[in-house]
């Protein structure tokens, strides 16, 4: 009798064992799902709306079979770290795309503003009137003013109210919105003006998503078929780009992907939003000169002419990036044969990102450059001036440093995620995951077993830390000129996703000597991100269930 129960213990004991450990991840994201649906029958309850049942239910299918697909990928397949970034990115993104409903992204009604002004022009339509403002299909205009029926005209309601864009403030409203009116169009193509106002920059920012929406108006979708298929262009893109710089990257992969994976991250890269390009781009320009200063090859023309093109589309953006450049100084002059061929292909690259700022951003630079008095418009008072800044080096240190002191944990928690939507604190990734990925991305960026080399030191380290510390201080300087007023002793405006583009760098440049991990556990960490996700995918979309 003994031995018969032994028996049967150790065939259950063998059972487990052939079960992967990574299976207990899909599992949890499952009963962490089941758990959450008391959230949303709440708001089935409250607004009768039983639609949220049957999406709620696809997106826990849909979780499981990421989180089940990434395992596989990771530990059963051992493919490499690009396929399964490529899968994982592009899924979690979609997904991000749904549950975060489009518009929601911080002022992303800007941006598909700007990629509809795009579209237009491709299409060979007027772009805007002699004032500035877009022409938008009038099917398309109640994304601007959710109280509008799809063909509604705006008319003169956007000056003589407050309209509610949709997915502005995400509320159980927006699900059942789009739910009412579905991705197809009216037919009509009849076209009006918007005053919501575009972002002036460079078009090349908004090439992916005015292609998204160029495509959806050939194939008849509405407003709603517009604003997602134009968040799936910027989300095709980024996953494109980034996994191209991971393929360049000589070291760091893993540091990549985990950034990668960071809720901000992915909610950026699906949205309309030239933070998606930027991020993408930045990532692309550190890989490129990092595998020219580690790489067995000589630097070619068509890696300057890459560096160029990064840099053409990137500063635009964000003059702050800029600050990159100093990258390619890592690259040893050797690399490029002769001193000669060096200062031509730093000419080169700088006088692209010159040309492409003056083109762009010099009235601005201009503006901020000469004027001796600043109006803050948010605040209804004077500001801080570039000759105030120059005049009083100390003060403005001051400022930095406080800023720093009272708002260091609001750059950390919003760089990673805590709270998404349009900063919507509602929508928060609770602070223990926030904790835990930032333990990850630390373990991934510090030097494994098995003879690692750590790349980043001495002075390349030094000089990669001080691009870091200037990109982070013109962040700041930035919005202390354009958006602080006078009035306040610390910057306004910063926000952590401003640290992003550069996340990867410096976690690379933590690598050292002194901290050596007893086992390379890379794989189980970025899983582990991926089953977070997972996790707060589910969340958000019971959080705004019950928003009602």
């Amino acid at each position: 009798m003994k031995s018969r129960r032994e028996s049967e213990t150790a065939q259950v004991r063998a059972v487990f064992r052939n079960i992967p450990w990574w299976i207990l991840g899909v599992l949890l994201v499952a009963a962490l799902g089941a758990w959450h649906m008391k959230n949303v029958r709440a708001g089935v309850l409250e607004s009768k709306d039983t639609f949220l049942y049957s999406w709620y239910n696809l997106l826990i299918v849909c979780s499981v079979i990421v989180t089940g697909a990434a395992g596989w990928l990771f530990f059963r397949k051992k493919a490499a770290l690009e396929m399964v970034f490529a899968v994982c990115v592009l899924a979690l993104g979609s997904m991000y795309l749904a549950v975060l409903a489009p518009l929601s992204a911080p002022d992303e009604v800007s941006h598909f503003i700007t990629a509809y002004r795009l579209a237009n022009t491709i299409m060979g339509q007027p772009a805007a009137d002699e004032n500035g403002h877009v022409y938008i299909r009038t099917q398309d205009a109640f994304v601007l003013d959710t109280d509008l029926a799809p063909g509604e005209s705006l008319a003169a309601q956007e000056e003589s109210k407050d309209t509610q864009v949709l997915g502005q403030t995400l509320t159980e409203h927006t699900y059942r919105k789009i739910h009412d009116t579905g991705l197809w169009g009216t037919g009509e193509e009849e076209m009006e003006t918007t005053v919501k106002p575009p972002v002036e920059t460079t078009p090349l920012a908004y090439l992916p998503q005015a292609l998204g929406i160029v495509l959806g108006r050939l194939l008849g979708f509405g407003g709603l078929g517009l604003l997602y298929l134009g968040r799936f262009g910027n989300l095709l893109f980024f996953t494109a780009a980034s996994w191209y710089a991971m393929k360049r990257l000589p070291f760091g992969k893993e540091v990549l992907f985990g950034v990668a994976l960071l809720p901000m991250t992915l909610h950026l890269a699906a949205s309309f939003s030239y933070d998606a390009i930027i991020l993408c781009l930045s990532f692309v320009f550190t890989a490129v000169t990092l595998q020219l200063t580690y790489g067995a090859g000589d630097v070619r023309k068509r890696d300057v002419a890459l560096m160029a093109a990064v840099m053409g589309v990137l500063g635009p953006c964000k003059m702050i990036y800029g600050v990159l450049l100093g990258l390619c100084l890592l690259v040893p002059v050797k690399k490029f044969g002769n001193r000669r061929n060096w200062v031509l292909s730093a000419a080169a690259v700088l006088g692209v990102y010159a040309a492409a700022m003056i083109l762009v951003n010099s009235q601005t630079i201009v503006q901020y450059a000469a004027e001796t008095e600043s109006f803050v418009g948010w605040a209804g008072e004077s500001g801080y001036t570039f000759e105030w800044v120059v005049h009083n080096p100390i003060k403005t240190l001051r400022i930095f440093y406080n800023t720093l002191l009272e708002k260091g944990d609001y750059y950390h928690l919003t760089m990673m995620g805590n709270w998404l939507g349009n900063l919507d604190q509602v929508l928060d990734v609770p602070y223990l995951l926030i904790l835990a990925m930032t333990f990850v991305l630390f373990f991934l960026a510090m030097k494994k077993p098995g003879g690692e080399t750590v790349y980043l030191t001495g002075s390349r380290r030094a000089w990669t830390l001080f691009l870091c510390a200037a990109c982070a201080g013109a962040a700041m300087l930035s919005m202390f000129i354009a958006w602080t007023p006078a009035s306040s002793k610390i910057v306004m405006g910063v926000q952590g996703r401003y640290f992003l583009p550069i996340l990867p760098v410096f976690l690379m440049a933590l690598k050292n000597n002194w901290i050596v991990l007893t086992k390379n556990r890379d794989r189980e960490l970025l899983y582990f991100l991926v089953c977070v996700n997972g996790y707060v995918l589910l969340r958000l979309f019971s959080i705004v269930s019950i928003r009602i």
